[in-house]
Parts: structure tokens; C-alpha cells; sequence
């Protein structure tokens, strides 16, 4: 048995943007407007721990202390070029049996709005659940279409996805926008 357990018991989903002159300093607002600034944030990948419970994004904040050590999935995207439109998004799909693991998609994409990357973000979650599950379904077919055909399966229980977008600015101020995952103890 391992004395040091790190599968998270819960997990919420928060997002930002930042604008600054410099990149970092971009990334740094996008941060400060996710409210997780003050922590060390170390990057995960993308699965949903059995049993694990999705909670409000007030609720993890409160548990967050300034330094913690904090395990994330994020999505980032940084762009200084004039009027590009960027977006940032978590994907999540949880199976109905709570035993078993979900999945956390990470997308950024240039030119998309809120609804694409959100959806795109979102059939990626379901997609690599599917796979894992044994759900047999069409990969070019439409999201709306996939998302019913996941639901009838009965072994998704829930999609959702987490989204940010921005509009860099005409004069070429960095621009950050984040979508992250983060797990809690």
C-alpha cells in the first residue's frame, strides 16, 4: 500500500483571461481572474479520478492556500497578434458508474468562439470515455449527435466543458486565455 495517496477526491473547473504587455504578465491576469495565482500549479493529464466528486468553483477556491502544491489539467493559448480571437477549454466526461475513471480534454484553438471550442473540447472528453468504455460510434458525425448517442448508451452520465475566449486587442497587448481542471485532495 502507498502511504502517500494523491488520487484527488474532488475536482472544479475554473477560467481566465489576462492582458499585459508581456506574455508572462498575461498568463499571470489570466491566473489572478481563475483565482489560483497564489498557487503552485503542476500540470496533469486528463483523467477524472474514480469517484471523485465535481464541486463548485467557490467551493475549491475556499480550500486553496496561498503556495500550495495544486495538480491541474489546463488549457493556455497566448496570442499578441491584433484582433486574432483565441479560446482555452476543459472538456470533462464522467461515466455513469462512479467506480470507474472520466476523462479532462484540454483545446486552444485560434478563430473559434466560445461554442466551438466548448463542444470540440467536450467531444474530446466523451470521445476518449467512449473508447474506453466500448461505445461504438460515428467520429465524423456532428456533436449534437454524437452527445445524444452517448447519452442513449447509458454508460456517460455527463459532458460539460469549462471555456475562455478573448479578442487580442488592436494595438497587440498579450493576450492569455486559460481553462483548468483542478484537483483537490
Amino acid at each position: 500500500m502507498n502511504s502517500m495517496n494523491l488520487v484527488p477526491k474532488r475536482v472544479f473547473l475554473t477560467k481566465g483571461v489576462g492582458k499585459s504587455n508581456t506574455e508572462l504578465g498575461s498568463f499571470e491576469e489570466a491566473l489572478r481572474d481563475a483565482g489560483i495565482a497564489y498557487c503552485n500549479l503542476v500540470y496533469v493529464s486528463s483523467i477524472f479520478p474514480p469517484g471523485a466528486k465535481l464541486i463548485k468553483k467557490t467551493d475549491g477556491i475556499k480550500k486553496l492556500d496561498p503556495g500550495q502544491i495544486v495538480f491541474c489539467v489546463m488549457s493556455r493559448i497566448s496570442s499578441c497578434e491584433p484582433s486574432r480571437r483565441i479560446a482555452a477549454s476543459i472538456g470533462l466526461a464522467l461515466p455513469k458508474n462512479r467506480g470507474w475513471h472520466g476523462y479532462v480534454s484540454e483545446h486552444h484553438s485560434y478563430g473559434q468562439n466560445k461554442q466551438e471550442a466548448g463542444d470540440y473540447a467536450e467531444d474530446l472528453a466523451a470521445s476518449m470515455l467512449a473508447s474506453t468504455l466500448g461505445i461504438e460510434f460515428d467520429a465524423d458525425a456532428a456533436w449534437n449527435a454524437k452527445e445524444e448517442y452517448f447519452r442513449m448508451s447509458g454508460k456517460i452520465v455527463k459532458t460539460t466543458n469549462s471555456t475562455a475566449t478573448a479578442e487580442v486587442d488592436k494595438r497587440g497587448n498579450w493576450t492569455t486565455a486559460i481553462a483548468t481542471a483542478v484537483l483537490l485532495p
